[in-house]
């Protein structure tokens, strides 16, 4: 029987929209159960501080857990290794931290490729680095500094939070654009480096501002510089590195990633949840008081962050000869 035109081109749309029903019937389903965020650091590390209010508000907004799964160990590559080999369902989703986009280049053989095996959902929050001295240390403004370390080269010991951490990585673009000379002394995270900052032992560090604002309002750090190019909000009075040094940037960036092939609906609703929060007073303040900025804004915009991240990152790695331990 041959069908009138009208009727088969009717038929032939209504044919075609077919496969776009059940992708959204999906994503205005999801998510049916528990939601993992698989968090690369430890309890009580700054990621771990910014993943829990986040799956809070998934968890109230879209009616199932997402629950919390730290996965710490080599920087961050285990868990990563674990939500790319994960079923690419929108139930195991990253945490992403600036040490991912370090990783990519700090590791020889890892098995995924970060940018093409993680899916891009949306950046939540981006901090500034302050550089702090011992008190011992003469200078008072970054100029200052940057002079004391050219005329004592090899004598100022910079301590970061571990090799290839973003507090090392950090330290060393600064090396790397300004010329100065400083010999580099890792810790096993940000409290021991503190530590020994303060007794003396090490004379410099580049922290993120929630892990050093307490010891610079204590005054037993001396604050030089925030590393964003624009001044911190919690620190108005304390110059960005740019001031001095045109063209530095330095920053810890988070977000959400999923599996590559996380349907787009999932992604796009995810994203669309993320961004509320962001927008909402309330959660928003409660991450300026820590002297963090949100992000914010589509899968791609997060994504070219990512790949712009993973360059600069790339070539000081290179530049420092950094090697994981």
């Amino acid at each position: 029987m041959k069908l009138p035109r009208r009727r088969f081109l009717h038929l032939a749309l209504g044919a075609a929209a077919l496969p776009a029903v059940p992708r959204l019937a999906r994503a205005q389903a999801y998510p049916t159960k528990p939601v993992r965020i698989i968090v690369t650091f430890p309890p009580g590390s700054v990621s771990d501080s910014l993943a829990r209010p986040l799956a809070q508000w998934l968890q109230e907004r879209l009616g199932q857990p997402f629950v919390i799964d730290n996965r710490p160990g080599a920087g961050g590559t285990i868990g990563t290794e674990a939500v790319v080999r994960a079923s690419p369902d929108g139930y195991t989703l990253l945490l992403v931290a600036g040490a991912h986009t370090v990783n990519a280049t700090l590791y020889d053989k890892l098995s995924f490729n970060f940018i093409r095996d993680i899916a891009p959902i949306a950046g939540t929050t981006r901090e500034a680095a302050v550089l702090t001295v011992n008190p011992s240390i003469p200078a008072r403004t970054l100029p200052e500094f940057i002079a004391y370390a050219k005329a004592n080269p090899g004598k100022i010991n910079m301590a970061s939070a571990g090799v290839g951490s973003p507090s090392h990585v950090t330290g060393e673009l600064f090396k790397m654009m300004t010329g100065v000379n400083m010999l580099h002394v890792p810790y096993r995270g940000s409290p021991p480096a503190f530590t020994d900052l303060i007794a003396g032992q090490v004379q410099a560090t580049f922290q993120t501002t929630s892990a050093s604002i307490a010891h610079i309002r204590a005054g037993t750090l001396r604050a030089l510089a925030v590393t964003t190019t624009s001044r911190s909000g919690i620190l108005p009075d304390l110059p960005s590195v740019s001031e001095f040094v045109p063209g530095y940037e330095a920053s810890a960036v988070w977000g959400l990633g999923a599996p590559r092939n996380t349907p787009a609906e999932i992604v796009d609703k995810l994203n669309k949840e993320i961004n509320a929060a962001l927008a909402d007073p309330k959660f928003k303040g409660r991450l300026t008081d820590m002297g963090i900025t949100t992000l914010g804004g589509s899968p791609a915009d997060f994504g070219k962050l990512i790949a712009t991240e993973t360059e600069k990152w790339g070539k000081v790695v290179k530049f420092a000869s950094i090697k994981p331990e």
